[in-house]
């Protein structure tokens, strides 16, 4: 067997009654033994353990599940095994229900070759009524209205309000974060503009009871800085100007159908102004949005 250079080539084949010498021999994976071209399959060898890597899966006629049976091992303590342990009758009917069209009239099954999804109500259709207006099609979701994180905002305080449930993920320790700084933000500008307020009525009301005193005249060495908004008369001092105001317009203001003024007056230099916008630019301008006399 074999020739003077490879004197390994080639073997026997193992089949009784074959014995042919072949010099490209098989293997057979179950048994080890070799074989020729002709007797290499399982079948023409008669391999005794041709059915030791065999995969055979019965059905389950309670619970439609798959039973692999074991080679080695009795199909009956199989299948009384798997009733034992893992069958569920209940879902018996979740598994064999054919999903259908949702269309009404519609008895198409739905199965992977002939289901669309609808790209606006995102459900699942036949191929006849694939199109909007076949399966009324109610479009997409509309986004709520109003503040976007409105309902970040509820369910954080829903997950405040439940003090011994730890929060379960990263997002809501951010949505908490986020809620406490908006709360910090929000309760110091409302403090400012409740002291700039206060600081405003506070001025106004000196000036009128004639207590205050105009800075302005000897910050900007003139006269006559003060005019009023009516009739363009100068005057040296803000209380000069408001006493004007209430004798000559708002006592005349119902004869005449004069509108009545409002005059806000600067906590820094008691100047007034008809508008309170320029009155805030005037204190970012002129006092570096400092509201402190």
């Amino acid at each position: 067997m074999g020739t003077p250079q490879f004197p390994d080539l080639g073997k026997h084949c193992t089949f009784e009654d074959c014995k042919q010498i072949d010099f490209l021999p098989f293997k057979c994976d179950r048994c080890s033994q070799v074989f020729c071209l002709e007797h290499r399959s399982y079948i023409k060898h008669s391999c005794p353990k041709a059915d030791r890597e065999d995969v055979t899966v019965v059905i389950c006629p309670l619970c439609a599940k798959g039973v692999r049976l074991i080679p080695d091992e009795d199909p009956n303590i199989t299948w009384e095994t798997h009733v034992n342990t893992e069958c569920d009758p209940s879902n018996f009917e979740k598994v064999t229900k054919k999903k259908k069209c949702p269309v009404p009239g519609c008895r198409e099954i739905l199965t992977f070759s002939n289901t669309i999804k609808c790209r606006d109500c995102m459900v699942d259709h036949c191929l006849k009524h694939r199109f909007g207006p076949d399966h009324k099609c109610s479009g997409p979701k509309k986004p709520e209205a109003g503040f976007p994180f409105r309902s970040l905002l509820s369910r954080s305080r829903k997950e405040e309000s439940k003090p011994n449930r730890a929060p379960t993920s990263s997002s809501s320790k951010w949505t908490t974060s986020f809620l406490n700084a908006a709360s910090t933000v929000r309760a110091s500008a409302e403090a400012g503009m409740a002291k700039l307020s206060t600081e405003l009525s506070q001025k106004l009301q000196i000036a009128r009871d004639g207590m205050g005193q105009s800075s302005s005249s000897s910050s900007s060495g003139g006269v006559g800085q003060e005019e009023c908004p009516q009739c363009s008369a100068k005057f040296s001092s803000v209380t000069s100007l408001v006493e004007h105001v209430e004798k000559v317009h708002e006592t005349s203001s119902s004869r005449t159908g004069v509108k009545k003024v409002t005059i806000d007056v600067c906590p820094k230099c008691s100047r007034g102004f008809r508008d309170p916008v320029s009155l805030v630019e005037h204190v970012e301008r002129d006092h570096g949005g400092s509201s402190k006399a």
